[in-house]
């Protein structure tokens, strides 16, 4: 599907931000590049749709070189997911997500049925959502807005460019299992940049580690996990492959509040990390009970303090 062939992208004479890279994203694969930063990710993501070009090798989709095809064909075929989701703030949802369909001249009927199904793909009431605008949206929301946009003319590719890492854990935690759920439906090959090891284990088919613009490591997250190529691996995966795996709720909770109007929603204190997160994504707070007793309870904050605390990340931006 897309293959790289000893890519090389210089900047200034000497830095190499991707040095002689060799890979093949197959179709249908959720691919993830990660690395420290300066490891050269998301320039290696960005010559794909030739953001950026490349200095030296070749890049070919579908068999095909990226330069042999007009740059408005090349990137109609590719959505783009960025950090900063940018929607148009005067337009409403239905209208940012109509767009590139619109500028492929579909007719409003099909655009129409097009916004209803991706907004019901993501858990957003067509009927609420379609006339609302960006600033009425939470930013968790507008990410899903973001994703659907990308989605909207049914382009065979997904770049996504650390999508998530601007939202607070919980409404990542969301928006990872709101992607797996997806991938399972409509089955785009996505290449998608993260430094969260944690999340690329989550995510993906396979796994590209970069460091210093070289391919360090490729394979599935369990062969990273297991067969660390060399020491570099194995501390930048470290013990974020096992985060969850000892996860006791009851260490965590603050002790009950004197409550005033509706109580919280309920969660058992064996609940898993994932159980924890999944019911916050829905609640501010919950109560935590053992034996149909409560003991106290555990919101979102504790949960971020607890990330803050255990995610050790390969670096904060890339270029």
């Amino acid at each position: 599907m897309i293959s790289f062939e000893n890519v090389t992208k210089q900047y200034n004479g000497d830095t190499l931000a991707a040095d002689a890279i060799n890979f093949t994203v197959n179709k249908g694969e959720f691919f993830v590049l990660i690395g420290p930063s300066g490891s050269g990710k998301t320039t290696t993501l960005k010559m794909i749709n030739r953001l950026i070009p490349l200095t030296t090798g070749t890049i070919y989709m579908d068999g095909k070189r990226i330069s042999d095809y007009k740059i408005d064909e090349l990137r109609w075929n590719i959505g783009y997911v960025l950090q900063q989701i940018a929607l148009f703030p005067h337009m409403t949802i239905e209208e940012n997500i109509a767009i590139v369909p619109e500028l492929k001249q579909w007719d409003k009927e099909k655009i129409r049925n097009r916004v209803t199904e991706l907004l019901d793909m993501v858990g957003l009431d067509p009927t609420t959502y379609r006339s609302r605008m960006p600033h009425e949206l939470s930013g968790g929301e507008q990410q899903r807005v973001g994703v659907v946009r990308a989605l909207a003319a049914d382009p065979e590719i997904i770049l996504m460019d650390e999508p998530f890492s601007a939202l607070d854990p919980i409404s990542r935690e969301k928006l990872q299992e709101d992607i797996i759920h997806l991938q399972r439906t409509i089955k785009k090959t996505i290449v998608f940049v993260t430094h969260d090891i944690q999340e690329a284990l989550k995510l993906a088919d396979r796994i590209c580690l970069m460091k210093e613009g070289k391919l360090i490591q490729l394979g599935t997250p369990d062969e990273l996990i297991n067969e660390p190529a060399n020491d570099f691996v194995r501390d930048f995966v470290g013990s974020a492959s096992h985060l969850g795996t000892d996860f006791d709720l009851e260490q965590y909770i603050h002790p009950i509040p004197n409550l005033t109007g509706q109580e919280p929603s309920a969660i058992s204190a064996s609940a898993t990390l994932a159980e924890v997160l999944d019911r916050l994504s829905e609640h501010d707070s919950l109560s935590v009970e053992k034996n149909g007793v409560p003991i106290g309870v555990v919101n979102r904050q504790i949960m971020i303090d607890y990330f803050s605390q255990h995610i050790t990340r390969g670096g904060d931006s890339d270029e």
